[in-house]
């Protein structure tokens, strides 16, 4: 096994590493399915014996985050995405059988799926174990080797990834990456054979811009303002349960969070109560529990002040469910706030949330709300609370957004035979299982000749014979 590598922080390291994995992944064009299986066993292996150490990690970079919390949305995925694509690598590297016109005859073609060779890894800082283990089991799965580039805003869990993978992974099979946004410019403006980035709509336009220079294939994972609508009917106080139980994981920094919320306009007040049991309920004394989250840093923090305050001067009415504003300007942990009132003057309205912080937005017909969404970008999820089927129906139909949970919130991303990914402003392109396998492959064509065949027939010199067979096949 080649010399591990310790946590990279300098461009020159950087591209050093960079020209070791390519290389390696020059050198070894086809993986077995025995390697690829024992990359993914030593990622487990990885994230399986470190669970304590990587929710620590965790919890120092937020300054609070529930270990429980880090368990369930950061360790319990990645073990089962990894053992999922473990279960199926053999079948989905499988060459692919692929139907021959009847004029090509008794050839034969199919579909060879193939390793890329070097991938890129953006992860940010909301879930920084889980958004890099999550491409890193698609990356490895489809036979390929990895750069990650973790947030600077996540520097223990860096150095402990860093460290962790140097024991279980050669320098040549996966490297991380942490530094400053300027070595994360640098990252991505490397000619990786394929780049996959994770955060907000502003940084993707740039690495996208940058990995266009090489022509690197990019996968954008992004954000954008994604709604719950409240059908007509359907019991508010459970829909209230399950949107703030969304809404307050991670304390709302999750890319798909619910953003906002449409409900029946005679239904706010049942909303607000609901939401306020909820929150009570599941934080009591919230300023010091465990369970909630502390917003990641004093810049995020003040920003989602600003939205708070930019709210009110603009006529919102502003509904905090539990909690003290001065303790939280202390821990860092803002009370979960309703919005009423919301309007697109509002930045509230106008910028991807990523805080407990949920616009409160009313209709009279159920058309409204979905004109609205319409009107606006594509968002990352959509969430709709009803039962029936035949209007559930009709909303999927009407409205495009990049993944969708039925009367609950954020569980479409835990099925591993989902695709996940967003379209437009929230992103391009997909991963996790099946649809990580391709992403990260190329699915290569090929075509066998018979010994047998009729090609000879349409070769010149070109004469009345030709024309004939022409004649046929322009019929």
């Amino acid at each position: 096994m080649a010399e591990s590598t310790p946590l990279i922080t300098e461009v020159a390291a950087l591209e050093a590493s960079f020209q070791r994995i390519r290389a390696a992944s020059r050198a070894e064009p086809a993986v077995s399915i025995a390697i690829r299986r024992d990359r993914l066993a030593r990622l487990e292996a990885m994230v399986r014996e470190n669970q304590g150490v990587f929710c620590t990690a965790i919890a120092a970079d937020f300054g609070q985050r529930s270990h429980h919390e880090s368990q369930l949305l950061e360790i319990f995925p990645s073990l089962e995405g990894i053992r999922h694509a473990r279960r199926h690598v053999a079948r989905w590297s499988r060459p692919q059988r692929r139907p021959v016109s009847l004029w090509f005859q008794p050839g034969r073609a199919e579909v060879r799926p193939q390793p890329v060779g070097c991938i890129g890894i953006v992860t940010p800082w909301n879930y920084p174990l889980y958004l890099a283990i999550g491409p890193l089991t698609a990356a490895f799965a489809a036979g390929n080797r990895a750069l990650v580039k973790m947030s600077e805003l996540t520097p223990a869990t860096a150095r402990l990834l860093a460290d962790l993978a140097s024991r279980y992974f050669a320098a040549d099979e996966v490297a991380i990456v942490g530094g400053d946004v300027g070595l994360a410019e640098s990252f991505s403006a490397l000619p990786f054979d394929h780049l996959l980035f994770t955060g907000s709509t502003a940084v993707g336009r740039h690495v996208m811009r940058a990995a266009a220079a090489n022509l690197t294939p990019v996968t954008l994972e992004l954000g954008g303002k994604s709604p719950a609508i409240i059908a007509p009917g359907y019991p508010v106080d459970k829909a209230a349960a399950r949107i703030l139980a969304g809404k307050c994981l991670n304390a709302g920094q999750t890319c798909i969070a619910p953003d906002y919320v449409f409900l029946p306009e005679d239904s706010v007040d049942d909303f607000i109560a609901a939401a306020r049991r909820v929150v009570t309920r599941s934080y009591p004394a919230l300023e010091r529990n465990p369970d909630y989250t502390a917003v990641i840093d004093a810049r995020h923090f003040a920003r989602l002040r600003g939205y708070l305050e930019d709210a009110r001067a603009r006529g919102g009415r502003l509904v905090p469910l539990a909690g003290e504003e001065n303790e939280a300007a202390r821990s860092r942990r803002l009370p979960p706030t309703l919005v009423l009132g919301a309007t697109d003057a509002m930045r509230v309205m106008q910028e991807e949330i990523f805080g407990p912080v949920l616009p409160i937005l009313t209709y009279r017909d159920l058309d409204e709300a979905l004109a609205y969404i319409n009107e606006h970008d594509r968002p990352l999820a959509l969430y709709l609370f009803d039962r029936d089927r035949r209007r559930v129906r009709g909303v999927l139909e009407r409205t495009l957004a990049g993944g969708v949970t039925v009367n609950d919130t954020i569980l479409h991303i835990a099925q591993d035979d989902l695709p996940f990914g967003g379209i437009g402003a929230s992103g391009m392109g997909h991963y996790h299982g099946h649809e990580g396998f391709l992403t990260f492959s190329k699915l290569k064509p090929v075509f066998y000749q018979s010994r047998i065949n009729g090609i000879g027939l349409f070769s010149p010199p070109y004469g009345a014979r030709f024309e004939k067979l022409l004649k046929v096949l322009l019929r």
